[in-house]
């Protein structure tokens, strides 16, 4: 299958989806972009708990997260809801999402007269750009313009025995197809970042990668922590997982075994083809959320103790090892590929079942955490608050 159904953006990107998204520019105007949201089907909202007193690099990081998702091909238009006093201009960020085409369109809730006003204006702009969203084309969009991330969260034994290999599987056959993969979790590579370097296109590669992984380090240790604490989690080690240099080599699986062409800070816009790693916390939420606001259409992620999580803009494809938690968490699992420990399914097949459903949701179908409205966003705060 060469074409999947897509939405065809005015800067020549296809999108999977064709959201609204409503855009809080600060913690203070969730609310309001939430009413709007569950008043206009079809209309997603992504509130946070950042904008305000916020400086430097941290500021920057908030301002382009919010950007990036604005500017993630499966958002056909978008509403950015700003209190009127906050340090992320709302201005600036409607210019930069305007970049890309779409329709951008800003609420001040201190100017219009409070939450009820703006809440009314909202809902006005959102029917009408909803309604012009609802007339665009569905198109045929090569597949090979594909972008996914590949992320693993409540892991066990089963994760780096099953799923991340064949999740490994399915990333080489769409690289393999012209399109792109992003893995990332700087702290879950640690142990193996050396497997990971070897596998760098260049030495400028290989240094970016291990320079994202000291200055992890370094953060941890200023803060007087021993990583080992968290990681692996409680949860991990109940599952079966020893040491962090294990889960490590489970976790990189996932991406295959293509070269890694490239390597970028988090939320930044992917730069190319290929295989990439972006710099982020393992953070499940906050991952995903860098990596759609790099610009990836969906996400398979891997777990073999279950979690129900889902991405406001993206798909979020889930997929286990674990047969018990399968069967006991079927309403949150997409794919099951346990039969792989049982000897019953190889790991290519394996990989086959896992890149059919990357076609099947691409092409429309709902994932579970569709399904179920599963809309989490958080932003990765790397500063303290004034």
């Amino acid at each position: 299958m060469d074409f999947i159904k897509g939405y065809h953006r005015a800067n020549g990107e296809y999108g999977i989806r064709n959201h609204l998204l409503v855009i809080p520019t600060v913690i203070c105007a969730n609310q309001v972009c939430n009413r709007i949201s569950q008043t206009v089907p079809g209309t997603v909202s992504i509130p946070h708990q950042h904008g305000c007193s916020q400086i430097g690099a941290d500021k920057v990081r908030t301002f382009e997260t919010l950007a990036g998702t604005g500017k993630n091909p499966n958002v056909g238009a978008v509403i950015i809801v700003s209190l009127g006093c906050e340090v992320i201009d709302p201005h600036e960020l409607a210019k930069d999402i305007g970049t890309t085409g779409k329709p951008v369109e800003v609420i001040d809730i201190q100017e219009v007269g409070g939450s009820v006003k703006a809440i009314q204006k909202g809902i006005e702009i959102a029917k009408r750009l909803r309604a012009e969203l609802d007339q665009q084309p569905i198109v045929n969009m090569p597949i090979s313009e594909l972008r996914i991330g590949v992320k693993c969260g409540g892991s066990d034994a089963t994760s780096g025995m099953a799923s991340n290999p064949a999740l490994g599987v399915a990333s080489d056959i769409l690289i393999e197809k012209g399109g792109t993969v992003v893995i990332s979790e700087t702290t879950e590579i640690i142990g193996a970042e050396h497997v990971m370097a070897a596998r760098c296109s260049s030495k400028e590669v290989a240094d970016k990668l291990y320079h994202f992984i000291e200055r992890f380090e370094v953060e941890i240790n200023r803060m007087g922590a021993d990583m080992r604490g968290g990681n692996p989690s409680p949860g991990n080690i109940a599952g079966g997982l020893s040491t962090i240099e294990e889960k490590s080599l489970g976790c990189i699986s996932k991406c295959g075994t293509s070269p890694l062409v490239g390597a970028f800070e988090y939320a930044e816009a992917i730069p190319g083809k290929g295989l990439y790693f972006m710099d982020s916390p393992g953070n499940d939420i906050e991952c995903v959320s860098g990596m759609a606001a790099s610009g990836v259409h969906l996400v398979c992620f891997t777990t073999g103790r279950g979690t129900p999580t889902g991405a406001a803009v993206i798909p979020v494809i889930k997929i286990t090892g674990n047969e018990r938690v399968f069967k006991s968490m079927n309403d949150n699992l997409d794919v099951d590929v346990s039969a792989m420990l049982a000897g019953t399914l190889g790991l290519n097949e394996a990989g086959e079942s896992i890149w059919q459903e990357i076609v099947e949701v691409a092409d429309g179908k709902e994932t579970k955490a569709e399904i179920l409205g599963h809309q989490e966003f958080s932003i990765n705060r790397i500063g303290p608050t004034l």
